[in-house]
């Protein structure tokens, strides 16, 4: 029989494949059905800074309109109670989904700064969440920032986050990394737990009719999974911490690829919104088919079998693969 258990960030899971942060999380049977259909856990979509710190400038303007008018006039401000900050639903959907569901709920904080961020951590942990997920979404735009200030800051920030919690703390990157294996190596040392490989950046587009911006949602193909793959295989067994792969996972052979590379979990996202929650299930009987005719036993004795540690070819994940490729097409031209 088939071992398709894999352990990430500590949790027992029952096999690799987790739902990745999207829309599916918001709901209840949305979130029920990815456990029905086999997922192994689900990443809550993000809780993003920028919510946070509207949210709280809009709450604080009701809060203080009026407060130099009469008493009586205090007797018209929103009742705080009811006033549903974003990041209070955030935190009642972890609840909901810990208490209802039966496998791990992870939570997703989008974020750079240090500071009352640490705080949303905190809660979130409260509010019953298996482990962290901290996405570091930034796109440098200043021309006097400095690499180096950037990623001190943002090591910086994992550092506050694990001070604050107890549980397991995962960073999602970006591939835009002058030294990812360094920075990876650092981020470990200040504390996560896990390695998410790679965030993408969506990117906008022009209307040459309407001369206005277009901020459109293009869902992943298998063909992105190299990248993520050529860094997890590159630094699995050199950096000390879970990988879990995500961009590019919609098929079987994508999620045995993650785990080749090295990869504890894959995660998928565009797959299930494309196809629906169902699409798990077909996945996973494609993982087990494909493992007991290739005489593979458990997920843990494929867990890094194609990395850069264990190839013949250790070269080919570097710049000597970018030599054969631009070679093989010599005697097509």
């Amino acid at each position: 029989m088939i071992d398709l258990t894999t352990t990430y960030l500590g949790l027992n899971l029952k096999n690799p494949l987790v739902a990745a942060a999207s829309p599916l999380s918001r709901k209840l049977d949305s979130a029920r059905r990815l456990e029905e259909a086999g997922a192994a856990a689900i990443v809550m979509y993000s809780l993003f800074e920028e919510q946070i710190i509207h949210e709280s400038l809009e709450l604080d303007h009701y809060l203080m309109r009026g407060k130099d008018s009469f008493s009586e006039a205090m007797s018209y401000l929103p009742d705080t109670g009811s006033y549903s900050l974003a990041p209070d639903k955030y935190l009642k959907q972890v609840s909901l989904l810990k208490k209802e569901l039966k496998i791990p709920i992870i939570g997703s904080l989008n974020g750079v700064s240090t500071g009352g961020w640490t705080r949303y951590a905190r809660r979130i942990e409260e509010a019953g969440a298996d482990a962290l997920e901290l996405n570091l979404y930034y796109l440098a735009t200043d021309p006097n920032l400095k690499g180096e200030e950037l990623e001190v800051a943002q090591i910086e920030l994992v550092a506050d986050i694990r001070s604050a919690i107890r549980i397991p703390l995962a960073v999602k990157l970006s591939p835009y990394i002058t030294s990812l294996p360094n920075f990876a190596t650092r981020l470990v040392e200040a504390g996560a737990q896990g390695l998410v490989l790679f965030n993408r950046f969506y990117q906008p587009d022009f209307d040459l009719q309407e001369l206005e911006i277009i901020h459109s949602l293009e869902l992943s193909s298998s063909s992105e999974i190299r990248l993520p793959l050529r860094w997890i295989s590159i630094m699995y067994g050199k950096v000390n911490a879970d990988f879990a792969l995500t961009s590019g996972v919609h098929t079987a052979k994508d999620a045995l690829k993650a785990v080749m590379a090295g990869s504890s979990v894959a995660m998928l996202a565009s797959k299930l919104l494309h196809d629906g929650e169902r699409s798990l299930a077909v996945i996973l009987s494609e993982m087990e088919w494909w493992m007991e005719t290739h005489e593979y036993t458990s997920i843990n004795q494929m867990c890094g079998s194609m990395s850069q540690k264990f190839v013949r070819e250790p070269a080919a994940f570097e710049r000597a693969n970018y030599m054969k490729m631009l070679a093989s097409w010599r005697d097509l031209v």
